[in-house]
């Protein structure tokens, strides 16, 4: 069996293949990031990097059983300017497209962020297949919807878990505080926001602390429960996204939280995987 991740940041997609147990033979990987190729060789030495996604031709490669990814996003989020395909990022949609298409796998799937059904339209009208919205909320600790595009038969909705912050939080490392000027700076939003025991999506600003109104979301959520003006952890990160504790260890911290924001809940993707197995 044959694997092709492409976007692969740090191989979310295999962590979820080997949680559910899905035997391959070669893992190809499309990245470009050297902080994501690190942490992904360092987990699993024997992943083959091919690059970028536009220099990668399917006539080089052998028979791919499934083809996964998550093409960049920031063209089509509602937290973003909604720039839709002219955004070049989100341009690169249509490399997983014709990659699709010039490999023809068994199974594929496409992660993408919620956006207007205009935009999911399109997605929809190219890969044939009618996208399926998942929380994050129901297997993690965070609040992550997000569209999956899939022929893998039988993907439904997973059953909630009932995992909350409080299940996530590390008590036994010293944590970055949030200053007395930031907590004033962001009080509005801390009012503001009524906790319900789940983290809001885990961005990179929310785990930094650098986010303007978001940030103090993740802050209320942990002072409620530890009576500490603080954000997440790299830890803390890594279990909201379901990612093995220290799976990200080996790069700075704030590349852990550049990656683990960009990346897949896991334990959604395992979710999807084991329809194959099924």
């Amino acid at each position: 069996m044959n694997v092709l991740s492409l976007f692969d940041g740090m191989s979310c997609g295999q962590i979820a293949l080997n949680k559910v147990g899905i035997k391959y033979d070669n893992y190809y990987a499309s990245e470009i990031d050297n902080y994501a190729i690190k942490v992904t060789q360092h987990n699993y030495p024997n992943t083959i990097q091919l690059g970028d996604i536009t220099e990668i031709k399917g006539e080089d490669l052998p028979k791919i059983n499934l083809l996964f990814g998550g093409s960049p996003c920031q063209g089509f989020s509602f937290a973003g300017k909604q720039l839709n395909f002219e955004d070049p990022r989100s341009k690169l949609f249509f490399e997983f497209v014709r990659l699709k298409d010039e490999l023809n796998p068994r199974y594929f799937l496409l992660e993408n962020v919620k956006m207007k059904k205009e935009y999911s339209d399109i997605i929809t009208k190219y890969l044939g297949v009618e996208p399926i919205l998942i929380n994050s909320n129901l297997v993690s600790a965070q609040n992550r919807e997000r569209l999956y595009w899939t022929n893998i038969p039988n993907v439904t909705i997973p059953d909630d878990e009932k995992i909350f912050v409080k299940d996530i939080l590390d008590y036994d490392t010293e944590h970055k505080k949030l200053s007395d000027k930031t907590i004033k700076k962001h009080f509005f939003y801390i009012k503001n926001y009524t906790p319900t025991g789940k983290s809001p999506t885990l961005t990179t600003e929310l785990a930094h602390g650098t986010g303007k109104n978001i940030t103090p979301k993740c802050h209320y959520e942990i002072k409620n429960i530890t009576n500490e003006d603080r954000v997440f952890s790299p830890l803390e990160c890594e279990r909201l996204q379901t990612v093995p504790d220290n799976y990200t260890s080996v790069v700075s911290n704030t590349q852990r939280f550049k990656m683990l924001g960009n990346g897949w809940t896991v334990d959604i993707i395992a979710h999807i995987f084991k329809k194959i197995i099924e």
